[in-house]
């Protein structure tokens, strides 16, 4: 087994070597990384270099165009998807939105689509809107015991007029990896299309979306290392049943009916520093000659064992005091590095702030999970503590977080 090299990792983050940022451990990750040197350089130079109109003949032009493409190949290449089912939009939000106006055209009054109480917002409210039009949304409810998503709750409320359900890959407060292409599969099997969020899972290690049998999957690329960017995956077969919603005289473009609002032009070819990123990791760890998809599965590998290995002491400590509530499993194989807790007889933003006099940056609050901590009998107000970190974390942060929790709690 390859171990990861944490000093290298580290290395292409210039966060790291920030005078201003000296002493603090980031652990609100799942709000926002840290920028990777490749993807801060890409955007420095395509702001310096080639900050035009892209796609025209004149050679900056020129250029621009052929980076934005090929941050679009490379990726798609790392999920193991065709470029054409992949789509740069503002946000995750965004794109969610643009996806639920074009059903809002296909459907009919009295079709139905499920949504979760465990999302990210994005993943819920816009689906639920569609109920001004006459659109049955129904709740796939977490277990107020465990904060899980059963499958035997989603096969009661599937029937023969549901056409899309939509849930999470990975919860960002409840953290558990729900099984994508099991549940995918029982969707299809009713006839319905998967809608998938991936933005809490994707920093974690990015995913071979062919493989999970999504019909739409969507993430944050800001929150993988580089612009604040919102990609998304959508099957040849749904965009072509789905109405256009841009402009009208490209209606016949499959890549540019559900991006009405391009984003900036330099983001898009900024997910090139993303890409370089992952395969320096790739050839730091001696596989950097192998298939994409096998570099891409080895990197998402060397990511989730050191997360894990991090995880289980801080799971295991949480979960043994007698004060605090842990939202979700005390495994860490099972579950991201997504850690959200309360505390008896301590409010969440006292603790959060108690924390930063520690130099340890938590976040605090609901996290657009709303319906979540409310199901969940919690406070919306004050919400929970969330410990989030990613693979540049190091076993030294996660120990000054315990024990400053210790000496507080």
């Amino acid at each position: 087994m390859t171990n990861l090299d944490l000093d290298f990792i580290r290395a292409q983050f210039p966060a790291f070597r920030e005078p201003s940022l000296e002493g603090l451990a980031h652990f609100d990750n799942a709000g926002g990384s840290y920028a990777c040197r490749q993807a801060i350089d890409w955007l420095n130079r395509y702001y310096r270099q080639t900050k035009v109109q892209p796609y025209n003949a004149f050679p900056p032009s020129k250029t621009a165009g052929e980076q934005m493409d090929a941050a679009k190949e490379r990726l798609a290449a790392w999920l193991s998807v065709g470029s054409d089912e992949l789509h740069f939009g503002p946000s995750t939000s965004q794109n969610t939105y643009v996806v639920a106006q074009a059903l809002r055209r296909k459907l009919r009054a009295g079709d139905e689509v499920i949504v979760t109480n465990q999302d990210h917002e994005a993943n819920v409210g816009v689906w639920n809107r569609l109920q001004d039009d006459g659109i049955v949304v129904r709740e796939w409810k977490i277990d107020p015991d465990t904060a899980e998503l059963r499958a035997t709750d989603l096969e009661a409320l599937l029937g023969p007029r549901t056409r899309a359900v939509a849930f999470t890959h990975c919860s960002n407060v409840v953290a558990s990896i729900n099984p994508v292409r099991e549940l995918t599969e029982l969707i299809h099997q009713a006839g319905a299309w998967a809608l998938v969020d991936g933005t809490a899972f994707c920093p974690h290690g990015l995913p071979d979306v062919a493989a999970l049998g999504a019909d739409l999957y969507v993430f944050s690329l800001y929150k993988v290392y580089g612009p604040h960017l919102g990609a998304m995956y959508m099957r040849r077969e749904l965009n072509a049943e789905l109405p256009n919603q841009g402009h009208f005289f490209k209606a016949a473009d499959p890549e540019a009916k559900f991006t009405p609002a391009g984003p900036d032009h330099a983001q898009i070819a900024t997910v090139n520093g993303v890409l370089d990123y992952m395969e320096a990791v790739a050839r730091q760890h001696g596989f950097g000659d192998k298939p994409v998809q096998a570099r891409a599965g080895t990197v998402s590998s060397l990511f989730r064992d050191h997360e894990t290995a991090l995880l289980q002491p801080l799971l295991d400590w949480l979960s043994d005091h007698p004060k605090v509530r842990l939202i979700g499993r005390n495994r860490a194989p099972e579950r991201a590095p997504t850690v959200a807790f309360t505390v008896d007889g301590h409010r969440s933003l006292e603790l959060a702030s108690r924390l930063a006099e520690f130099k340890l940056g938590v976040g605090v609050g609901h996290f657009y999970a709303y319906r979540l901590v409310k199901a969940l009998g919690i406070d919306t107000d004050d919400g929970v503590l969330r410990a989030s970190f990613v693979h540049y974390t190091s076993e030294e942060e996660v120990g000054r977080l315990i024990e400053a929790l210790d000496r507080l709690l």
